[in-house]
């Protein structure tokens, strides 16, 4: 489990109430260095005293509130040094000088206030060391030589400033470096979390885009024929007793195109089943056989997998067998194509293709008996189609083929996903028009083979 810098100051706050303190055993550790301090300073206040003609007790009593001041080292670490160095001439507060020098260079008080109290605690260590020293050597029985005294003095002064300072200064920088990893840390696992927010939501836009790909692409392959079938049947079905012969012709319609559809239909489920990888295998698990999810996104992918390769025919060339089969279900439609006929991008051709087919379907669907024009024009670089019905011949036999409404809504998402214009409506004679314009970029040789059909 990871914590967090905002975790551990949640934790500090928990337990802060002992005062200026965050955590107990930092007020133990200070009121423990505090009774040390008072006891040496009480020792020494004994001399002290005596030095100075007053009683015993009143050094212990100076003493001990001398020291007492280290407990304030977190609060007011300059205090703490200023009773350092305002007791050094009575030769007390040694430890409390020592740890008040290093929680001051180790806290957030300016450099130039350190630098100065740390010159003030040098000073004042360096007069009292060589005062004494010097009436140490005075009454000596020896002379040590005139560059004892300073020298003793330099040493004693730097060696009870400089070590606590130097490290209070690596202390403290060590520990705002450790801040400043723990805000960036945390800074890092808010954008973390956004990050993996927003990964969230566009996998979610992801899924609706794989379930809305599955849907048209099952849509196109399997709609048209089925559609036709339900048309063929009905036809069947009023004509079985009065004409047999155009029965049976009917009836062998409904059969090839069934077949194409189930053809179409395999497929699919075969791309999807082998493009689904191992994930998708039948594995056994307790005497039955376990069958692992298959994600979505192996699934919009194969499904268009297998619309591709359901496609690989249809395209413009096969307009014209499209057109046929409707004409064989009694509609009358009229092909007229207009421009130099040329071969284009594979997705052009077969949007274009799954345009006019997507048309035709709603013209069966809700415009039974309707005469019905079919445009293809060839223009620069773009490609034109429209299918154009007139009004529904009201002798035709409703086919009741069902709807769901969604026929436009994916020609339009296959237009507008070419960078194409859709546009459908009624028109003023009583019929519907869908019209529709494709970029389309002549296609390289060998980009699919579709030039070639479309030129053949």
């Amino acid at each position: 489990m990871t914590t967090t810098g905002a975790d551990q100051d949640a934790a500090g706050t928990a337990v802060r109430g002992w005062w200026w303190w965050d955590r107990r055993r930092s007020a133990v550790l200070d009121v423990t260095l505090a009774f040390f301090s008072a006891l040496e300073c009480a020792a020494q206040g004994v001399g002290f005293a005596q030095e100075v003609g007053l009683p015993g007790p009143v050094g212990v009593l100076f003493g001990l509130a001398a020291g007492s001041v280290l407990v304030l080292r977190r609060r007011w670490p300059i205090t703490v040094v200023l009773v350092s160095v305002a007791t050094t001439p009575a030769e007390m507060g040694y430890l409390m000088g020592i740890i008040g020098l290093y929680t001051l260079a180790a806290s957030e008080v300016p450099r130039r206030i350190v630098v100065a109290l740390s010159g003030m605690s040098l000073a004042a260590v360096g007069l009292v060391t060589f005062v004494r020293v010097r009436q140490d050597v005075a009454s000596a029985d020896f002379d040590p030589g005139s560059w004892y005294v300073p020298l003793v003095s330099v040493f004693m002064s730097l060696g009870l400033t400089a070590p606590p300072v130097l490290y209070g200064l690596y202390i403290g920088a060590r520990r705002r470096l450790m801040e400043s990893l723990r805000e960036r840390a945390d800074s890092l696992e808010q954008e973390l979390s956004l990050l993996a927010d927003r990964a969230e939501q566009r996998a979610q836009m992801a899924r609706t885009e794989e379930r809305t790909r599955i849907a048209r692409e099952m849509h196109d392959v399997v709609a048209h024929r089925v559609s036709l079938m339900v048309v063929h049947a009905a036809a069947l079905q009023a004509v079985a007793l009065k004409d047999p012969q155009k029965a049976v012709r009917n009836a062998a319609l409904v059969g090839d195109m069934g077949r194409q559809a189930l053809t179409e239909l395999r497929e699919m489920l075969g791309v999807l089943r082998s493009g689904s990888g191992p994930e998708a295998r039948p594995e056994p698990a307790a005497g039955r056989a376990a069958v692992r999810p298959v994600p979505l996104a192996a699934v919009g992918r194969a499904a268009a997998a297998a619309a591709a390769a359901a496609d690989d025919g249809p395209c413009l060339d096969a307009l014209e067998e499209l057109v046929e089969q409707s004409r064989q279900t009694g509609t009358v439609v009229e092909l007229l194509v207009t421009g130099e006929v040329r071969g284009y991008a594979p997705d052009v051709e077969r949007t274009a293709y799954r345009v006019v087919q997507e048309a035709l379907t709603n013209v069966h669907k809700h415009a039974a008996g309707a005469r019905v024009t079919v445009r293809l024009a060839h223009r620069g670089d773009e490609v034109a189609m429209q299918v154009e019905n007139g009004p529904s011949d009201g002798a035709a036999a409703d086919a009741g083929l069902p709807s769901g409404g969604n026929g436009l809504v994916g020609m339009r998402e296959r237009v507008t996903a070419l960078g194409g214009v859709f546009v459908s409506g009624a028109t003023d004679q009583g019929g519907f028009r869908v019209s529709a314009v494709l970029p389309a970029p002549v296609a390289r040789a060998g980009a699919g083979g579709a030039g070639g059909r479309a030129a053949g």
